[in-house]
């Protein structure tokens, strides 16, 4: 038996849907025995994604976040209709400790394994984030996919 989840959501910009994707993330972690830090993680880089999306791509009906979580990661995709932005130097440095902006993309580098930016102008932004799980073995879930079949 082996596990795979995969999730596609498509939310309205606007400050309520980054709880509940949040907490649609969270819950499908835990729900298959995934460690709480390793939850938190991922579901705290979800957050500063979806809010990226909120303070900085245009004024779009909707935007879509997908979830998939397997034996060995969880790859999350958040992708915009916003003008795309150059990527390639956000992020790297630190803000300053008293910044009240500028900290999400470093932060969300500092809380999973693997980071892309797909980005194009007037076509939008993909965020593509990996974690390597770290899983609670005696989670029954963990212990029914451990049951070799027959």
């Amino acid at each position: 038996m082996s596990l795979e989840v995969n999730l596609s959501l498509f939310l309205p910009r606007d400050a309520m849907s980054v709880p509940v994707v949040r907490h649609i993330c969270s819950f499908a972690l835990g729900e298959v025995g995934v460690q709480p830090g390793c939850l938190g993680d991922i579901t705290l880089a979800l957050t500063e994604a979806c809010t990226n999306v909120l303070d900085h791509a245009n004024d779009g009906v909707q935007y879509e976040v997908q979830i998939s979580i397997d034996e060995a990661r969880c790859t999350i995709r958040v992708k915009d209709a916003g003008e795309g932005f150059d990527y390639t130097n956000v992020g790297q440095a630190r803000a300053e400790g008293t910044a009240e902006s500028g900290r999400g993309l470093g932060l969300i580098r500092e809380l999973v394994d693997r980071v892309q930016f797909t980005s194009k102008p007037e076509a939008g932004t993909i965020v593509h984030l990996e974690k390597d799980l770290a899983f609670d073995e005696d989670h029954p879930v963990r212990q029914r996919l451990a049951v070799p079949p027959g």
